[in-house]
């Protein structure tokens, strides 16, 4: 086993389903691979389904096991929860519950955070972009931790109680490029569907073309990736534009996996074998 390891770092279960294909890949070249799940998704719909796959009051379980049959077959070596609630979309009643992700104490989930990238010794690490994705506040809130535990992780004068400093290499932020997140858009309009992205304007999500530094080919992996996505059951609704693309466009939308350089070692975004490999020249 290398000492080479990738942390991902997300705020609920299936949040990971843009990096299995990247997770799998360094799985099988002998790197470590982690995983972060903030939150159970407590407050996600449940997809209709006969009988139920889960109630309101159980969906979290139900969630819990279900990331941990899609981190399997992702080949996810370790996986955590930070055992936070799920905080719901915004402007939703769950926004105020004080258990929520969104609320919780700035301090504490930075520990957790900081202990885990202490322990387990990244050599880089990814999360969300700034923008979360669509606007989760959830996804936003675990995107502003973990680039401050990136930092954090390498000052021995900050949390002492979780161990040596470690310094990671490398801190990414796996997103869309926005002319992708057009396209999708664009096709859920033309196809009269909502999505995600409905009401939203897509030159503020993801981030622009020209900040993406790494484009993964995870083109081998994409029997693997849908195979880990179906094991999130609760939220594979049939009727969302995700689930209508065409084969074809499925390949080639899930056949790449992109990623913005934001801290760390520096990338040649230049050198095509470079870009896609985000452990280049770290080995």
């Amino acid at each position: 086993m290398s000492d080479l390891a990738i942390l991902a770092c997300y705020a609920h279960p299936d949040d990971e389903q843009g990096v299995t294909g990247t997770l799998a890949g360094y799985a099988e070249r002998g790197m470590r691979t982690g995983l972060i799940c903030a939150t159970r998704g407590e407050l996600g719909e449940i997809a209709e389904a006969d009988p139920p796959l889960a109630t309101p009051e159980t969906l979290g379980q139900v969630r819990d096991q279900e990331m941990r049959r899609a981190a399997e077959i992702a080949k996810v070596q370790h996986l955590w929860f930070l055992d936070y609630r799920d905080s719901g979309m915004r402007g939703t009643e769950g926004n105020q519950d004080a258990r929520a992700f969104m609320n919780v104490d700035e301090a504490e989930a930075l520990g957790k955070i900081v202990r885990i990238i202490r322990e387990f010794k990244p050599t880089v690490m990814m999360t969300f972009d700034p923008t979360g994705g669509y606007g989760h506040p959830d996804h936003i809130r675990i995107s502003e931790l973990t680039t401050k535990a990136f930092h954090v992780a390498n000052d021995s004068g900050k949390y002492p109680e979780a161990g040596p400093a470690w310094e990671v290499k490398r801190l990414f932020y796996a997103s869309m490029p926005r002319s992708r997140i057009r396209q999708l858009a664009q096709f859920a309009e033309q196809a009269g569907m909502s999505s995600n992205f409905t009401g939203m304007d897509p030159e503020k999500l993801g981030l622009p073309d020209e900040m993406i530094t790494n484009r993964v080919d995870v083109s081998d992996y994409i029997d693997l990736k849908r195979r880990s996505l179906t094991q999130h059951r609760t939220q594979m609704n049939p009727n969302s534009p995700f689930a209508k693309l065409p084969e074809e466009v499925t390949k080639q939308w899930r056949g790449t996996e992109y990623f913005a350089l934001v801290a760390g070692v520096p990338v040649d975004a230049s050198n095509a074998e470079a870009a896609g490999d985000l452990f280049a020249g770290l080995r």
